[in-house]
């Protein structure tokens, strides 16, 4: 739950002081990178989305942005995965890597097959190991293309155009952007507390 770390002042803060290139670095590395799997990019992109809506950012230069490195990411994430192989799965644990997450993200692709490509993108955590599992697995590259533009299109494109539209439709709002940002981090963070709470109820599910 690392996404809690990151308030919603520090995330505001850090979209103004970086802009474009802050925020697509984080996507990318939220998507492609094992160690970027504690980055905000729910509330990362709504938050954007936000900010494009009061002139800070323009929201089809940030769209298209996001759209294009959610999709590197995912292809340097399956690359790795492609790579390395069945071995990372004996890969010791380190401070940015945890095994169970790529566990967890193997269990949810036997569970959903590709289709877990575009489900994941809406999961933290779980879309950063997807790809990877999807690499390891040898799943047929044009096939996981395929999903992978999908999957990033619906994501960049959502996630920020909510929060671009909510403060055009209702303006009113502008004055609980640090509320709204709470609550879209809270709402992230379900599934990785429903799967905390499982593991509590059963041990043996726990890597």
């Amino acid at each position: 739950m690392f996404e809690v770390i990151f308030d919603s002042d520090t995330i505001i803060s850090l979209i103004k002081a970086t802009g474009y290139i802050g925020v697509w670095a984080a996507i990318f590395a939220e998507t492609g990178l094992f160690f970027g799997f504690f980055l905000p990019g729910d509330s990362l992109l709504f938050a954007a989305g936000l900010l494009a809506s009061q002139g800070f950012l323009n929201i089809f230069i940030l769209s298209i942005g996001v759209f294009i490195a959610a999709v590197l990411g995912d292809n340097t994430g399956y690359a790795f995965g492609k790579k390395t192989g069945p071995l990372i799965f004996k890969r010791e644990d380190s401070l940015l890597f945890h095994k169970k997450n790529l566990i967890r993200a193997e269990e949810f692709y036997k569970k959903y097959g590709t289709f877990t490509i575009i489900i994941a993108r809406f999961i933290p955590i779980i879309r950063t190991f997807a790809p990877i599992v999807a690499g390891v697995g040898k799943m047929e590259y044009k096939k996981f293309f395929i999903f992978n533009i999908i999957g990033g299109l619906i994501w960049a494109l959502s996630l920020p155009l909510i929060g671009y539209y909510l403060l055009a439709v209702f303006p009113q709002l502008e004055n609980y952007i640090n509320l709204i940002i709470i609550l879209i981090i809270f709402v992230s963070l379900i599934p990785a507390a429903l799967q905390f709470l499982k593991e509590i109820k059963n041990p043996r599910a726990k890597a």
